[in-house]
Parts: C-alpha cells; structure tokens; sequence
C-alpha cells in the first residue's frame, strides 16, 4: 500500500487542505480497477468508517498477494467541509464561501480524458476539490460515492446505462434498494463518473465491467462499529465479485432482490406547513395509497393546530427526515412508489 497526501489551495494567503490517498497496486493489468471515497458531503461518516473497517481486508489481501486490479481509496475526500463550523454546528455539505453544494458542478465530461479537466489552479477552493477527486477516480471501472441520507435505508443511485449490469454489485452490498436515474444536469460526482462514457465507443466505456454509483448507508447517524464492519464486508464482496480482489473462498453473489424503481417513481413529499414533525412511518415500511406518513403539528393545542399528510400512491418508505423540526415547502421523506409519481423531479432529488 502506498499513502499521498492531496493538497488543495484554500481562498486566501496562508490557507490550504489536505487529504490522504491510499493506493493498493494489482498484479494484473487485464483485472478491473476501483476507486472508493466516502464523506464528499463531510459530515457524513457511515461510509469513512466502513472504509476504516475495509482497510485491513485490502491489506490482508495484498499481503496474500490476491489484489489483482489496482484499487485507490479516499477515506475522507472533503477537508475543506470537514472544517466548517457555523455557531458550533458542522456544515459538511455545503461550501460556504460560494454556498455550492460540494456534490453538484463537478465537470461533466465528453470522454474520459484527464487532459479534459479544468486547470486545477483555477476556480474557487470547492471547484479545485472536485476537479482533483476526478482527476483521481476517471479511469478506473468502480466507483464508488459513499454517502449517507437523513434515515434511511441503505441504497443506491445507478445510471439506467449499468442496470442490470449492477445487480451482482447491489446483492454483493446487502442494499435494500435502488434508484433508477439518466439525466444529469446539476453534475454530482456520479454523473461525472458515468457521462464521459455515455458517447464513446462499446470497447471504451466496458458498461459490462463498469460501476458508477453513489452508495447511502442509511441514516447520518447510523456510525456503528458492526454497521461499519457489515459494509466493509459488502465493499469486499463487491471487490471480489468484480475480480479486483481474488478470493475463492467467497460464493458469487445471488440475486438481487430488493426493490429497484426509475427516480420519477419517487414523491418527496413537501410539508405543506412548518411545525413540528411525528411520523406514522419508518423507512423499510410499505404503505397504500392514501395511508397517513405524518401529522404536523403547526399550532400546538389551538382546534386544527395539526395537519395530515398521506401517501399518494403505495410503495416503500425509503427515508425520512432525521430532525422533527419543519419549514413548509421541506420534504418529508422519500416513498418509492409502484407508478410514477404526480411531482416527479428530473436531475438529483435534492439540493
């Protein structure tokens, strides 16, 4: 294993950030290569301790000599999030200097060409972050965007071009469910990730070994030590399943068999008044059409202080906000729903 340290120019004289890189080289130049980082959006931190938890496997692994694809990983790919404090509160997924969302504006690509990437000298400190994690990750066939949401599930977002190419990688992960998506305006790191190989040709883009994913290990705050193991398992098992790491004693995975639905499937559910949230529904849970998600108490012991919110349409419950303070307007959760929904959003869910 070889470690660098990545550092990033800050904004102004006498400021900069740094980050560590940590690259395990494979024996064969034939296997599939993979990129892993976790905390693009800094403060959350399921996905940095799964790979803490992961470590030790790849360096077991190398130690046998089984690593067969080279593997690049970034533990915590956001240090200039990860020291913003506002009024003692950590603010990890917006950049405050330019109010940019750190996983949105990243360069969406034509082909996947490093020599296509911005001058990293150029642009505010948030922008040189995300041309140095692309630079760092176009090339290889994996990557993988570890993320968390509020409550949740575990979940992923796939490009339509790698399902059901994924499924392997998906059973491999224990996820509970995917999301469906093929439009990318705002330009997450996903997209970046998969768009340069939307228009080149067959033998370039290899959609059948490649995987581009933003991975949510359920909710924020779900940073548990057998949680982390657990996934650090499932990223192994992916590794394995893929031929990055070889591993007989490992079974291939077996079908995939949570629930996989297209993004426009998904109603978000705005709270029509601000107050104070009880929900009647935790994510995993299925519901039916017209079934109550929430009671929103907006005018606490005042005669029709509180107003309901009922599903739509009948589906899954895949998160859910993890603070029970509203504004009129925030969405309440995420339904997966069986059909596609009345408000359905095109581009990422959020900002």
């Amino acid at each position: 294993m070889q470690k660098s340290i990545e550092r990033i120019a800050g904004d102004s004289e006498g400021v900069s950030y740094e980050f560590p890189v940590f690259r395990f080289k494979g024996s064969d130049k034939a296997a599939p290569s993979a990129y892993l980082q976790a905390a693009l959006h800094a403060g959350e931190l399921p996905g940095v301790v799964a790979i803490d938890a992961l470590m030790p496997m790849l360096e077991k692994a190398e130690a046998e000599g089984r690593i067969k694809g080279d593997i690049t990983i970034v533990p915590q790919a956001n240090p200039i999030g990860r020291a913003q404090y506002h009024f003692g509160e950590h603010q990890g997924r917006f950049h405050l200097g330019t109010r940019n969302n750190f996983n949105r504006g990243f360069p969406l690509l034509a082909a996947p060409d490093t020599k296509l990437l911005p001058d990293t000298a150029l642009g505010t400190a948030d922008q040189r972050l995300k041309t140095r994690l692309l630079r760092l990750s176009i090339g290889h066939d994996i990557v993988l965007d570890l993320h968390c949401d509020d409550e949740g599930l575990a979940y992923l977002y796939v490009h339509t071009s790698l399902w059901p190419d994924m499924a392997d990688c998906a059973a491999a992960m224990g996820i509970d469910a995917v999301v469906l998506w093929d439009e990318d305006s705002d330009g997450t790191f996903e997209g970046a990730s998969i768009m340069p190989y939307q228009n080149v040709p067959a033998d370039v883009a290899r959609f059948d070994r490649r995987v581009a994913t933003t991975v949510e290990y359920r909710g924020i705050l779900d940073v548990d030590g057998a949680l982390a193991a657990s996934d650090a398992e499932g990223l192994y098992r992916l590794l394995v399943a893929r031929g990055v790491i070889a591993d007989t004693a490992l079974p291939a995975p077996g079908p995939f068999t949570g629930t996989v639905a297209p993004l426009e499937n998904i109603d978000m559910m705005p709270a029509p008044r601000a107050g104070a949230v009880l929900y009647d529904v935790k994510p995993g849970g299925r519901v039916a059409k017209g079934a109550r998600l929430a009671t929103i108490v907006h005018a606490p012991g005042e005669a029709g202080g509180r107003t309901e919110v009922f599903a739509p349409q009948a589906g899954l419950i895949l998160t859910r906000r993890s603070r029970r303070i509203i504004r009129a307007g925030e969405d309440l959760l995420k339904l997966v729903g069986d059909s596609k929904s009345a408000d359905a959003r095109s581009g990422t869910l959020e900002d």
